[in-house]
């Protein structure tokens, strides 16, 4: 494994028990394609709002060979994620299967369609 991460805490002091869930979650997606050269992940709350808790958004940018993989999770519409383990989840969640989408597609293991004329 040759990846290298990167953590930052945006509007929120920094934590020793998130960025070990990060660290745990990140070296799982290396079962799913060992080519990843680099993690950053951006860990934010974005708003201070006056309602009840803080919701959080995660930014998470994997860098691959032919580019990067970018999953956000987070304060989307109609999505209310108060607990940053929840976020975390969901992220690394979706960021995996990314990288599974994207290894299919390495492998050619992914049907494309002909043009129609």
């Amino acid at each position: 494994m040759k990846q290298a991460l990167q953590i930052t805490f945006h509007n929120m002091k920094p934590s020793k028990a998130v960025e070990d869930k990060i660290q745990e979650r990140t070296e799982k997606l290396n079962h799913f394609y060992e080519h990843i050269s680099h993690c950053k992940v951006v860990v934010d709350i974005p708003h201070k709002h006056k309602h009840k808790g803080e919701a959080y958004h995660i930014t998470i940018n994997i860098g691959v060979p032919q580019g990067n993989i970018v999953v956000s999770k987070g304060t989307e519409k109609g999505s209310s994620y108060e607990d940053v383990y929840v976020v975390i989840r969901d992220a690394f969640n979706a960021a995996r299967r990314c990288i599974e989408d994207f290894s299919r597609k390495r492998r050619g293991e992914v049907k494309t369609h002909s043009a129609m004329t």
